[in-house]
């Protein structure tokens, strides 16, 4: 079982920045974990994905603006993204997703991030 814990959405205006932070606690290597995002009516989307090797993954949509990265402890791991530039299509709830060793998949509470215009 794993236990994933989101910080720092907010409401900010486009041009600003934001970081989320996800606090992933698991008995058991993570082999992957990410951000997705979702808006109603819509399906969720992939932001950005890194592997436990530090290979990251961006949507065509962030790239150059968001950068995620990752720190792996002992049963616990620790995601970040910054997000610069942010833009109004940037809204959404972003959730953190997290994929162990047998390919179960796991997903944060998700945190508001609203970027006016």
């Amino acid at each position: 079982q794993v236990q994933l814990v989101e910080s720092g959405g907010g409401l900010v205006q486009a041009g600003e920045s934001l970081r989320l932070s996800c606090v992933a606690y698991s008995f058991y290597s993570l082999a992957l974990m990410g951000w997705y995002r979702q808006n109603p009516g819509k399906q969720r989307e992939l932001v950005a994905k890194i592997t436990y090797a530090g290979n990251t993954t961006y949507a065509d949509s962030v790239k150059g603006r968001f950068t995620a990265s990752r720190l792996d402890a002992k049963n616990m791991v620790s995601l970040q993204m910054s997000m610069s530039s942010l833009k109004p299509e940037d809204t959404a709830v972003y959730y953190c997703m997290a994929q162990d060793i047998s390919d179960s998949t796991y997903w944060g509470q998700g945190t508001q991030v609203t970027v006016s215009s």
